[in-house]
């Protein structure tokens, strides 16, 4: 075997080491803990915003929006819930089923204070005075015919106070 594969083999196994949660004491990688101080940035008011809509489609089947897209501050608590929950932080297409089946724990109660919800309406939905940061969107949706809902979730960042236009 030539040293070059053994430099990428290295240089692959530094990056995923690099990559994987830390374990803490006792050698267990610690769940992220809620601090009421990671979430205060986004109780500021701000002139950012985002319009979603949903236009997915799949297998021929489109997909409309059922009930309101809630909107999470992304901190490190919730990026470790939503890791577990969505299999990950920057966007995913998951059964609702398969969500409330996962176990990240009893949510404590003070996250759920930081949760924006707006209705959705002809498959559209704003967040409006948001500040900057980064952010969570979920949206139930639903395909006519499919026994389940599904829930979408995208990671967005809001900058300079503009409006981040999302189509799910």
């Amino acid at each position: 075997m030539s040293i070059r594969p053994l430099v990428l083999l290295g240089a692959v196994a530094a990056v995923l080491t690099a990559c994987a949660p830390m374990p803490g004491p006792g050698g267990v990688a610690q769940p992220a803990v809620f601090r009421a101080d990671d979430f205060a940035w986004s109780q500021k008011s701000g002139s950012a915003g985002i319009h979603g809509q949903v236009a997915r489609r799949q297998d021929g089947k489109a997909y409309a929006c059922i009930a309101s897209a809630g909107l999470t501050p992304d901190t490190p608590y919730t990026r470790a819930r939503f890791r577990t929950l969505y299999g990950s932080t920057e966007q995913a297409a998951v059964p609702a089923a398969v969500v409330r089946a996962r176990d990240v724990g009893e949510a404590t109660a003070d996250y759920r204070a930081y949760v924006r919800s707006e209705a959705c309406q002809d498959n559209r939905f704003r967040f409006s005075g948001l500040p900057d940061g980064g952010w969570f969107l979920i949206v139930p949706v639903r395909a006519e015919g499919d026994q389940g809902p599904l829930v979408l979730m995208r990671h967005v960042v809001t900058r300079g106070g503009r409006v981040v236009d999302v189509t799910l």
